[in-house]
């Protein structure tokens, strides 16, 4: 597929510099680094992991069980200004 970037001057001279030096094209040489920058950022999304964020409780209280969010926060709210 083709496309076109643009590329500041001195950072194009020095890709191209780099590709004659290693014997290579400057398309291969961006081909990759884009592929070296895409796996990283790929490994990179795939390692988050939510932290295990509980505590050792049992839970709501029982008479809390079937209470809805609207309950819950009205006491948070009424232990809060109290």
């Amino acid at each position: 597929m083709k496309t076109t970037l643009d590329i500041s001057d001195p950072l194009l001279r020095d890709a191209r510099k780099i590709a004659a030096r290693e014997g290579t094209t400057l398309r291969a040489l961006v081909e990759q680094a884009l592929r070296q920058i895409v796996t990283e950022k790929k490994k990179h999304d795939a390692a988050f992991r939510l932290r295990d964020a509980s505590f050792t409780g049992r839970g709501l209280r029982p008479e809390l069980r079937d209470a809805g969010w609207e309950r819950i926060r009205d006491l948070i709210y009424e232990a809060a200004s109290e």
